[in-house]
């Protein structure tokens, strides 16, 4: 075989990726592809923050192919029709790509498998490219996967990952593929003014700062909202600028309780892509149902407008969703803090959140965005449906000096804790000079009472 194609999707990477060593195996010559689908802006996953983040990771993927003696082919279109057009141009033999776990991914796979075959050429489709271990790999003996994270963890971590790759040395590509123009960040209007960049060279630089300087202390601060004390590598792994084994291995070679919290969280990457494999429509629908009747976001519209803009009374909160609107980013103590405001202290869907933060996140994620929404609204794998989180509680335990608060909340940059989480217990002349910023939208304790009400425990 002289030509093989490889098609890139949340793999945009040049260490650590097996489909791009097989197809350099196979043949003298390959076609790095990446498609831009319409597919994805008809279904509304087209956020402005993630294509800004898109156009980083496809410039830099560019420049590492072009560094080798390559270039990426960029194309626009639907991907079974693009893909099949390359293959026809270049006479390739065989199309490489990753496997991925959404309901949308397995009906490209089957659809670009069936017209590959139909034209005389070959599909492979590689496992282990965007998760450590593959969705289908470890299962419990009664069903086709585990519905609580404990003993998946269990059954991950015996796994045996397979062995990383280096980066090639030289892509050798066809010089008459034709190609569009790459997109630029600058060009892409309602970014997050905070985004971070995008690309490999930026996640292989942030992962070595991580490594030598962050992990250690992640099991004892991974928490700590005003310290940001996490990896942040989440839109790197969501776009694939690194990978999820190289990750894990490379924890592991750390050691330490830091790097196993981190291996864990991995873990729950993993585990939360075989629950969406296995049942593709809890992306929509409740996994496992309380029999909600929600307030819906029409009903609820006041307090769900607050609750986007930051402006709910509540400093922890308004705090968290100020900073998602300035980052595209958010910590993931404030994600679940968030979260169990929406959907039990205000009883608001827990889909109306979930469509929030992924037009915003840069590492929206279907698979961690859904179902950690399911998680926290107690329709998910979680095993305490009812648990709520109070977020004056949460703040004092997570940011007890107010740092975080004051960092994203200036109206109460002058109060200390603990009255910069309960800034409405001021009185008087002092209340009036902190008047900018609202009284809390609803009481917690009768938020609490109708929660319990609906959930048939009042």
């Amino acid at each position: 075989m002289n030509v093989s194609v490889v098609l890139f999707t949340s793999d945009l990477r040049l260490y650590d990726h097996p489909p791009l060593r097989a197809a350099l195996d196979d043949a003298r010559q390959v076609v790095p592809l990446f498609v831009r689908d319409p597919a994805v802006a008809a279904a509304g996953f087209a956020a402005p923050n993630r294509l800004a983040f898109l156009a980083d990771c496809l410039r830099d993927l560019d420049a590492g192919l072009r560094a080798r003696g390559g270039r990426l082919v960029v194309r626009s279109g639907d991907v079974v029709d693009e893909v099949c057009r390359v293959a026809a141009e270049t006479d390739a033999d065989v199309v490489h790509m990753a496997a991925d776990a959404s309901a949308y991914a397995h009906r490209r796979e089957a659809r670009l498998r069936r017209a590959l075959e139909a034209a005389g050429r070959r599909l492979h489709v590689h496992d282990a490219v965007t998760t450590a271990v593959p969705p289908g790999e470890v299962t419990p003996a009664a069903s086709d996967h585990f519905a609580v994270f404990t003993p998946y963890f269990r059954r991950w971590s015996g796994q045996r990952l397979r062995d990383t790759l280096g980066a090639p040395r030289t892509v050798g590509v066809p010089d008459d593929v034709g190609s569009e123009e790459l997109p630029v960040r600058a060009e892409l209007p309602e970014l997050s003014p905070g985004l971070a960049p995008g690309g490999e060279s930026e996640g292989r630089k942030r992962l070595a700062s991580w490594l030598r300087g962050g992990v250690n202390a992640y099991e004892d601060r991974h928490d700590d909202l005003a310290g940001d004390a996490t990896s942040r590598l989440s839109p790197h792994l969501h776009f694939g600028t690194l990978s999820p084994v190289e990750l894990v291995h490379r924890a592991r070679q750390a050691g330490g309780p830091g790097a196993d919290a981190f291996v864990r969280q991995l873990a729950w990457r993993d585990f939360h892509r075989q629950v969406l494999a296995a049942r593709p429509d809890a992306a929509t629908r409740d996994y496992r149902t309380r029999h909600d009747h929600w307030r819906s976001e029409r009903a609820a519209r006041a307090d769900v407008e607050a609750w986007r803009e930051g402006r709910t009374g509540y400093p922890v909160i308004d705090a968290a969703m100020r900073q998602l609107l300035h980052e595209g980013w958010m910590h993931n103590r404030a994600r679940l803090l968030t979260a169990s405001f929406l959907t039990k202290t205000l009883y608001v869907d827990w889909r109306v959140g979930a469509r929030h933060f992924l037009e915003l996140l840069v590492d929206g994620d279907l698979a961690n965005n859904q179902l950690n929404w399911q998680w926290v609204a107690g329709t998910g794998t979680d095993t305490r449906p009812n648990r709520v989180l109070n977020p004056i509680a949460q703040a004092k335990r997570h940011d007890p000096d107010g740092a975080y608060v004051r960092r994203w909340v200036p109206e109460l940059a002058g109060l200390d804790a603990p009255l910069v989480h309960e800034p409405w217990k001021l009185r008087g002349s002092d209340r009036v000079a902190y008047d900018a910023y609202p009284d809390p939208i609803v009481d917690l304790a009768e938020g609490l009472a109708r929660f319990k009400r609906a959930r048939g425990h009042d």
